[in-house]
Order: C-alpha cells, then sequence, then structure tokens
C-alpha cells in the first residue's frame, strides 16, 4: 500500500474511531441523566428515603443516652452551619456550642419558604472533621425526612445530639453543616413536619 493511501485508510480508522467514541460517550450520559429519575422513582415507590439512611443509622435511643456516662474531664466545641441552596431563609439559633462528650443537647435551626409557592425540601448533614461523623449520635433531627411548605411558611427544628465518649482525643472542634435543598416534583409533604417549638427565632 503506497504512502498516500495508507495515510488516507489511517484517517478514516481515526475519524471511524473517533465517532464510535462519540456515540459511546452519548449513551453513558444520557444513561447517567436517567438513573437519577428511575432511582428516585423506585425510592419512591417503596417508600424510602435514601438520603436520610445513613443518618438514621447513627440515630440513638433515648434510654442508650441515660446509660452513657458525661466526660467532663473534656470539652469539644460544636460548630452549626446552614447553607441556603435556594430562595429560602435557613439557619440554626446559635453559631457554636461548648459540650462534653457524652452530654445530650439540643439545638434550634429556623426555616422559611420566602417564594410565592409551595416547595418540598431535604435537609443533607455534613461533618468536619470526617473522623468524628460516626461519633456525632442523633436522637432527633429534621434531616431525616423531607418537607412541604407553604408560601411565607416558617418552622423550627430541634437536632438533639450526643457525641459519643469514644470519640478520638484529638478531636477537639466538629462543624456540622446542613445544606437544605429543593426536592423537584414533589408537589405534597412526604412526612409531617414536626411540631413547631415556639415561635421562631430571628
Amino acid at each position: 500500500m503506497s504512502t498516500p493511501k495508507l495515510s488516507a485508510w489511517i484517517r478514516r480508522e481515526n475519524l471511524r474511531m473517533t465517532g464510535k467514541l462519540l456515540v459511546v460517550v452519548a449513551v453513558m450520559s444520557c444513561f447517567g441523566y436517567a438513573l437519577v429519575p428511575m432511582y428516585r422513582a423506585i425510592c419512591t415507590a417503596l417508600g424510602i428515603n435514601v438520603l436520610s439512611l445513613s443518618e438514621r443509622q447513627h440515630a440513638v435511643r433515648a434510654e442508650d443516652v441515660k446509660n452513657t456516662q458525661v466526660d467532663y474531664s473534656r470539652q469539644i466545641t460544636i460548630e452549626f452551619d446552614a447553607n441556603a441552596r435556594g430562595p429560602w431563609d435557613f439557619k440554626p439559633a446559635t453559631r457554636h456550642l461548648v459540650v462534653h462528650p457524652g452530654e445530650l443537647t439540643t439545638v434550634m435551626y429556623t426555616f422559611q419558604n420566602i417564594q410565592t409557592r409551595t416547595m418540598s425540601a431535604q435537609a443533607i448533614p455534613s461533618y468536619a472533621p470526617k473522623q468524628a461523623t460516626p461519633y456525632f449520635n442523633k436522637l432527633e433531627c429534621f434531616c431525616f425526612n423531607e418537607y412541604t411548605l407553604k408560601p411565607g411558611e416558617q418552622k423550627e427544628w430541634p437536632v438533639v445530639f450526643v457525641i459519643d465518649p469514644k470519640i478520638p482525643k484529638d478531636v477537639r472542634t466538629i462543624t456540622l453543616s446542613y445544606t437544605f435543598f429543593e426536592v423537584a416534583g414533589k408537589g405534597k409533604a412526604q412526612a409531617a413536619a414536626p411540631a413547631v417549638r415556639g415561635e421562631p427565632r430571628s
């Protein structure tokens, strides 16, 4: 095969391979986007709130807390953060607390839908440092459920938690951060919101 013919053949093969790769990329992209609604539809049909499963795994019972010894020799600073990823107002009543491991603690969060339409939302927590995650145990948390709020509606929710005394000694500060995001396609409440405890704080 002459050099010009060889070069032309190589170009054709390269173009053919490029076309195949582009088709594969397009198919994989479509499949990835399709997985999200499929996954949500399956979870909805089964009545599973997957986003809260990991948090429920770290939930504790009141009986377990009563049997927990408070470590008064240590203090841990808990910093509270709230990310409002959307047209709503979301914040903790306090920005930080100092607690003892094993001590039952409650902090309030306020959330207000400042839109002119009803919305459904879900809170997802994160922890820093990551190693503190399995030691941050909750008895009660709004992150366990999805909620629907009417236009202008405001709620105040508690987070009741205890830090496991087994937490590593080098952990002196924990940041608990919540991000509230809107759940698309939810026109009705999927779970009843907890009773409002007093008037929301400013």
